[in-house]
């Protein structure tokens, strides 16, 4: 597997040929979908529906333009691939128990973006109709950006024999840059997958990626990882 120089970092410049190789154990693997919610992602829901009363809808469109078109089709696909050749799929969602939002962490109750009330009561709470979990598919609630410092995740994927975490969902830059940076440093090997993901600045978005490839993660397509598991199904 090649690595995209779009998202090599000064450290790795010239170190780019003793990067290894990646191949999956699909028994070792999981798929984590973060934050992929109606509140935050639906063109009706309550962050579009906040933006284009407050006349700042222009600015976001593009955002949800690429969830639309780009982040979850590709979620879709990977998730069908996962559910397809036996790779665990699971699921991190902001949600707070009280309905006042009392028991959320500070980066999550403070002012302007990050104050994110929504209660586990609320209906956009769940994810996107096109990727909801099935069946006994794993999902875990956090009122923290990263879903495995938040919640007991890696206790439950370590108990599973999961080493292999991959990684997709919103924002790049904060909940899926949180929960890749924890889940390295609980010991798993990390995916981030470039276009299952999504920020409202492009530019962030391509930062963020570039800051955590090989140090933290692999940042790589969703065609790449498909075509991974596919390898993995086949020496299976």
């Amino acid at each position: 597997m090649k690595l995209n120089k779009k998202y090599l970092s000064f450290y790795y410049e010239e170190m780019a040929d003793q990067v290894l190789d990646l191949k999956l154990d699909l028994k070792k693997t999981a798929l984590m979908v973060v934050d992929m919610q109606k509140f935050f992602l639906a063109k009706d829901g309550a962050d579009a529906r906040a933006f284009k009363a407050a006349g700042q809808w222009e600015r976001w469109e593009p955002y949800f333009d690429r969830i639309e078109q780009v982040t979850v089709p590709n979620n879709k696909r990977l998730i069908d691939c996962c559910r397809k050749n036996g790779v665990e799929v699971t699921y991190g969602r902001i949600a707070c128990l009280k309905d006042d939002g009392s028991d959320r962490c500070l980066v999550q109750s403070t002012v302007g973006w990050n104050n994110i009330l929504l209660p586990i009561s609320n209906p956009e709470v769940a994810m996107m109709d096109e990727i909801a979990p099935v069946g006994d598919e794993i999902v875990v609630n956090k009122t923290t950006d990263s879903v495995s410092l938040g919640t007991n995740y890696s206790e439950l994927m370590r108990n599973m024999g999961i080493d292999t975490i991959i990684v997709t969902g919103v924002v790049t830059d904060q909940c899926v840059a949180g929960t890749v940076r924890v889940l390295a440093d609980h010991g798993f090997r990390v995916i981030c997958v470039e276009d299952c993901c999504a920020a409202p600045d492009m530019e962030l978005h391509d930062m963020e990626l570039k800051i955590m490839n090989i140090v933290y993660c692999n940042v790589l397509e969703c065609d790449d990882v498909i075509a991974l598991i596919e390898e993995g199904a086949k020496e299976n």
